[in-house]
């Protein structure tokens, strides 16, 4: 096994261009998230509502191009699915800056979406690495994700501030064709293309996935999590500004909070790691988003005291965020991972779109308290979910490459390996040469599995 070896120049560069892809355009669509529901009054046509639309709007044409674009990729190959969902990012920004009705705006947010090049993306990612190496390449895009999402909290309102909403936009457009840029000059083209089942969803096994209860309370919860930061920041921009806090100065309210966030949130992912209490640190996540959202509702505050307030709702989803597509890929079949992100995926699309509107309808008719109510009481039902989720086994995922081994041979080499003490399932992937493995390290020697690697 070759498990502890380090990266070579082709994953490295992987890595670093594909990180930086995702950060490129998320950092555009995060940008959004702190500044359009107070920006986005100046349009025609503008009501809390049609506000909420043109936030969620994205996240519906996401949800249900996710899938398919991973599809394509297989068949027309990575690099040109994902140039061309791109390019529908940056056409739909440059529709949406040039807009000054509502409607517009909503209509280049639906054509963002289109570019649904996530999936493409992790396979990308496959082909260009060994299934040993792969764990680092995916955990630098989700940390570059990560370090999107703070720093657009911060630049938003700034920019926003500077620029307007359409400098915004055209923004977002330039930061997409850099994206082009870097994958189509500076990301390595695979040697080999193959259908990566740990990244691309299989036709096939979606009935499997959805009959997976734990699977599905995952699912559940980032539908609701996403559902909840989209309707939260519907009504939260609104409620800085009744502070008395200009728009401009709203990035150092999100700065001090983010700051904080993560010095809460570390000890708790530390925690859920080291003593593989997953679950129950993701339900006191919960319960912490429910209780904010719950004061949010009843009660007016300080800005000192919303900004300590922020500091746990942030550290909660935070925690959320980073601990549910581990819980995912530690629990999923190895041979349904690929669908099993897919469906997660969509999920989390789906709430991001429908937490806009609903958001938007409730404060038009009920206020903003309601908007925070309605949290609450979604964050509660996602809490009592979560008293079903088991925490995921000691297993880790390790690799067997075997690119000497026949097609013909694998069947018998999978059921020989799978014998083995340790080994708890194991997944032939001849078309790579692979077994894909779940070991655990207390009982597994590693030994036993030399033999296989030299083949």
């Amino acid at each position: 096994m070759n498990n502890h070896s380090g990266m070579n120049s082709t994953e490295k560069k992987a890595a670093l261009t594909l990180s930086s892809v995702f950060a490129l355009r998320m950092l555009g669509l995060f940008m959004l998230l702190p500044v359009f529901s107070i920006a986005g009054q100046q349009l025609q046509g503008y009501t809390p509502a049609l506000i909420g639309f043109a936030i969620g709007a994205y996240g519906l044409t996401q949800a249900i191009f996710q899938i398919p674009f991973g599809w394509l990729s297989d068949r027309f190959g990575r690099k040109p699915v994902i140039l061309v969902g791109l390019l529908l990012f940056a056409i739909g920004s440059v529709v949406a800056a040039l807009s000054d009705h509502i409607y517009g705006v909503i209509v280049g947010r639906l054509l963002q979406g289109c570019g649904a090049i996530a999936s493409a993306i992790m396979a990308l990612a496959a082909d260009l690495s060994r299934d040993e190496q792969r764990t680092k390449i995916m955990a630098s895009i989700g940390m570059s994700i990560g370090a999107a999402f703070a720093l657009a909290m911060i630049l938003g309102p700034t920019l926003t501030q500077w620029l307007g909403l359409s400098g915004i936009f055209l923004g977002i457009s330039g930061l997409a064709i850099v994206a082009m840029a870097v994958i189509y000059f500076l990301t390595p083209n695979p040697q080999n293309q193959f259908v990566q089942r740990d990244a691309i969803a299989s036709r096939g096994q979606f009935v499997d996935i959805l009959k997976n209860a734990q699977l599905m309370r995952l699912n559940i919860g980032i539908f609701i999590l996403h559902f909840l930061l989209t309707s939260f920041f519907v009504v939260f921009p609104i409620r800085l500004s009744q502070l008395n806090v200009d728009l401009a100065q709203h990035s150092w309210v999100y700065l001090a909070t983010m700051v904080g966030a993560v010095i809460v949130m570390l000890p708790m992912i530390i925690f859920a790691e080291k003593n593989r209490r997953h679950a129950q640190v993701m339900l006191l996540g919960v319960c912490l988003i429910a209780l904010v959202q719950l004061f949010f509702g009843l009660f007016q505050f300080s800005l000192v005291v919303v900004a300590l307030a922020m500091v746990v709702y942030f550290a909660g989803f935070n925690l959320l965020e980073a601990l549910l597509p581990s819980m995912i890929s530690r629990i999923a079949p190895l041979s349904g991972k690929g669908t099993a992100l897919g469906v997660y995926s969509t999920s989390q699309f789906a709430g991001a779109f429908l937490g806009g509107p609903i958001a938007g309808i409730i404060m038009q008719y009920n206020g903003m308290d309601g908007v925070y109510i309605l949290g609450s009481v979604m964050a509660l039902i996602w809490a009592v979910l979560l008293l079903g989720l088991k925490n995921p086994s000691a297993v880790t995922a390790y690799t067997l490459t075997m690119p000497s081994v026949s097609a013909d041979s694998f069947p018998s080499l999978v059921e020989e390996i799978k014998a083995i003490e340790g080994v708890s399932e194991a997944v032939a992937l001849p078309e790579a040469g692979a077994v894909y493995l779940k070991v655990d390290k207390k009982t597994l020697d590693p030994r036993s599995l030399e033999k296989y690697s030299k083949q």
